[in-house]
């Protein structure tokens, strides 16, 4: 079984634990419920299966009987706040701990380089610019963003993309992409990209006053739609978004970093089911 520190779902980590134990003895659900305390002899196999949670209260008590000791006790518990929590910014702060764990103990979290990638819009910028700026010092990448960055912050956003594989130095102060996808967990990886859409969408709010018309494109509609007609306008959208990529691929001489911000969402709640009862 792998270590503890290697998992970011703590549904998973005690099911893969449940599987070992099984495999070298006759170990049931209702024995491990019964060492961990619980009365109810399914209550920890409905926590695997996502039909019920851990609660505070209850984290110390399956740890234990689970045979967590030190560190991988406190990797536990923030694993379990990380996975219950609703909110972003406490996900955040949760999986945090987990990698502040991890590093103290020299065990990394694979979700990290994503984390860090999507953290701000610097890395992004970075990455695109970067390549096309051959020979360019820190400083000069710095003043080529349109938003705040200093030379040591893209100095460490350079270091960072070239250890983690996202770009590649083929001569000093010369950089090329690789073809490496930013890629983590299916617990993390969403909240790493929605904290992302949150910055980009704040960026794209002051480009209204930041650039003229003629650098900016700010469009919208407002319409109405049902579920039917959502689905085909989604589609739409992310055929375009694949359109606009394969143009930006086909360009040759890049000289300049754009974001492109696709944004569809509920301005109201469903009504036609509230009217038809009436």
């Amino acid at each position: 079984m792998k270590p503890i520190i290697e998992y970011n779902d703590y549904r998973a980590y005690m099911a893969d634990f449940y599987e070992e134990r099984k495999k070298n003895s006759a170990f049931t659900w209702r024995e491990f419920a019964k060492i961990a305390g619980f009365t109810s002899p399914s209550y920890l196999k409905l926590v695997c299966d996502g039909k019920s949670s851990l609660s505070r209260v209850t984290i110390n008590r399956v740890a234990a009987a689970m045979g967590l000791i030190g560190y991988e006790i406190d990797y536990f518990e923030a694993m379990v706040n990380f996975g219950n929590a609703q909110k972003d910014d406490v996900k955040k702060a949760y999986l945090d701990r987990m990698m502040a764990i991890s590093v103290a103990n020299k065990i990394r979290v694979v979700d990290e380089d994503a984390f860090e990638y999507y953290d701000s819009w610097k890395n992004p910028v970075v990455r695109e610019l970067a390549p096309m700026m051959p020979g360019a010092m820190p400083g000069d990448i710095a003043k080529a963003c349109t938003q705040e960055i200093s030379a040591l912050e893209v100095r460490k956003s350079l270091r960072f993309l070239e250890k983690a594989g996202f770009l590649k130095q083929t001569a000093e102060n010369v950089y090329e992409q690789t073809e490496k996808a930013v890629s983590g967990s299916k617990e993390a990886l969403p909240l790493a990209i929605r904290m992302m859409h949150r910055e980009m969408g704040r960026l794209g709010i002051e480009s209204i006053d930041q650039f003229g018309s003629a650098e900016r494109n700010v469009t919208g509609v407002t319409l109405g739609v049902n579920r039917e007609g959502y689905e085909e306008i989604v589609k739409e959208l992310d055929a375009c978004r694949k359109k606009i990529i394969s143009i930006a691929a086909r360009c040759g001489t890049l000289d300049q970093v754009y974001r492109l911000n696709l944004q569809f969402f509920p301005l109201s709640k469903k009504v036609k089911g509230e009217m038809e009862d009436r």
